[in-house]
């Protein structure tokens, strides 16, 4: 079995000493290939067999023809163990759920968690049991398996090893041009549906019209529904509303077909509006964004990112500017707004020697600051985490259903296939059950019901971000509601609030639910 190690070699200072080294490791006669490296002080050899002592016998060598060369192994950085992804052409809650599922599956993965509302993976890997798998192949393979046409991407980490300079007049935020896409082809198919069941008299041509409006509507769901068969994945949305539709034209109820593509596509569509504005609700928190910083070089300021920033680093903040890092000021006085980080609505001044933290916005004055802490352990950067984080921490109700829906859908199936085929024998009348069955796959979707929960929590954290509340995960947002008594700190006590009931303890203004 061969292998193949990388050593790092110090105090070779001969060009000619390293070739006769390179030569005589080459002789030995369980070394398959060698390449010594002069400039860079590498060593690479690809053994036919393992030799335990290799290390020290290469050592050896190596001194008795350049005496006092060292060759070592060399310390490779800790291997990294969480990643974060993003997804693409994810469209169904339910598919969502068992990539999850069949990710955490994997016997290399600690934890994964897949944020269908924010479309992020994040997922801890075990080094030990991972070895050379290249899992996120394997991971992309599964999720396009569930839901094809599903992309996986790596998101790229920004290294700055000197400043990054902020470009005058260039817009830090990403803006994307809203598609209607979607819109025109529901309109479109909208409007063929209306026709096609009210405004056209001749069978023929209402059946063609109608077909086409059940292809613009319809025509992915049932794409999907065959590639995700073709990978042996049944059971999903894609495969009910494909046969409980082609299942509504068999049984000659054409319009109710197109219907049931149509809204499907249309609660699609507001579905994902709902998500998209409980996402801006809560990125409208991250507007604490410091957009640059200003390093004091010599007498020199420099406008730069503050992720390239580095402790004991001296910036300069101006009126009307935020914090970007947190520190301690080391010259001139201000007053900061630091209701962005503690609630708390008044101003407070700031003098030489006082310690600041980023997020807070400088109200009057220029002071300068000593960095103690680099941008990815600021405080502003943490309560950033938390806001991108929200909606991982599941509560205990969405990772019930989501545990649920694996059986929900096969249960749902096979329920269908008993009321079409069971009671015609018994009772006949077979076209009649067969549209009931259709009937009960359409009503019993999983994809709304997988959805249902998760969207709800994460409606419920944006609905609290757009009023500058923070909920830290659905789980805390759960906890909630099992909240019979609020402390107030007085400052912000307002009397008599509106559905509150208001009592004593310990000479303490306590306040009840009622």
């Amino acid at each position: 079995m061969k292998k193949e190690v990388l050593y790092k070699i110090k105090n070779l200072h001969c060009g000619g000493c390293a070739g006769k080294i390179e030569a005589a490791i080459g002789d030995l006669p369980y070394v398959e290939n060698v390449n010594l490296n002069f400039m860079k002080k590498t060593l690479f050899i690809e053994l036919k067999e393992v030799k335990e002592d290799l290390l020290e016998v290469l050592n050896k060598l190596a001194d008795k023809i350049e005496r006092g060369t060292i060759i070592e192994e060399i310390e490779l950085a800790p291997q990294k163990t969480e990643f974060t992804y993003e997804i693409e052409n994810l469209h169904c809650g339910g598919c969502a759920s068992k990539i999850e599922a069949a990710i955490n599956d994997l016997e290399y993965i600690k934890s994964a968690n897949l944020n269908f509302m924010k479309k992020t993976l994040k997922i801890e890997i075990n080094k030990e049991k991972v070895g050379n798998i290249d899992f996120l192949t394997e991971i992309r393979i599964i999720a396009d398996r569930l839901e094809s046409g599903t992309v996986i991407l790596e998101i790229e980490e920004e290294q700055h090893e000197d400043y990054v300079e902020v470009e005058e007049g260039k817009n830090n935020i990403d803006t994307t041009k809203k598609s209607y896409k979607e819109e025109i082809l529901i309109g479109i198919a909208l409007l063929l549906f209306f026709l096609g069941t009210f405004g056209i008299e001749n069978t023929i041509l209402k059946l063609v019209v109608l077909i086409v409006a059940y292809i613009i509507s319809g025509g992915n769901v049932v794409l999907n529904s065959i590639k995700n068969i073709a990978r042996g994945n049944f059971f999903d949305e894609n495969f009910l509303m494909t046969i409980a539709t082609i299942g509504a034209f068999f049984v000659g109820e054409h319009s109710e077909a197109v219907a049931v593509m149509l809204f499907y596509q249309i609660g699609e569509y507001f579905q994902g509006r709902a998500v998209n504005n409980s996402r801006k609700s809560i990125e409208g928190l991250m507007n604490i964004r410091p957009d640059f910083a200003n390093v004091k070089v010599g007498d020199v300021i420099k406008k730069v990112k503050p992720e390239s920033v580095k402790i004991n680093d001296i910036i300069v903040v101006k009126p009307g500017e935020k914090l970007p890092l947190d520190g301690v000021i080391i010259s001139g006085n201000a007053t900061l707004d630091t209701s962005a980080l503690t609630g708390e609505s008044l101003p407070v001044d700031v003098k030489s020697g006082d310690k600041v933290l980023s997020g807070s916005i400088n109200k009057n004055g220029v002071i300068e600051i000593k960095v103690e802490k680099d941008f990815y352990h600021s405080t502003v950067n943490k309560i950033l985490e938390l806001v991108e984080n929200a909606s991982n921490k599941k509560a205990d109700t969405e990772k019930f259903i989501t545990k649920f829906a694996k059986y929900y859908t096969p249960i749902v199936v096979f329920g269908a296939a008993i009321i079409a085929i069971v009671p015609p024998i018994f009772v006949g009348d077979f076209n009649t059950w067969l549209y009931r069955a259709l009937i009960f796959l359409v009503i019993s979707c999983p994809c709304a019901l997988v959805i249902s929960i998760p969207l709800g929590f994460f409606s419920g954290i944006g609905a609290a971000s757009k009023k500058g509340i923070l909920v830290k995960g659905g789980n805390y947002l759960e906890a909630l509601n099992k909240v019979s008594a609020i402390v107030f700190d007085n400052l912000y006590f307002t009397p008599n609030p509106k559905g509150i009931e208001i009592t004593k303890a310990h000479g303490h203004e306590i306040t009840k639910n009622i």
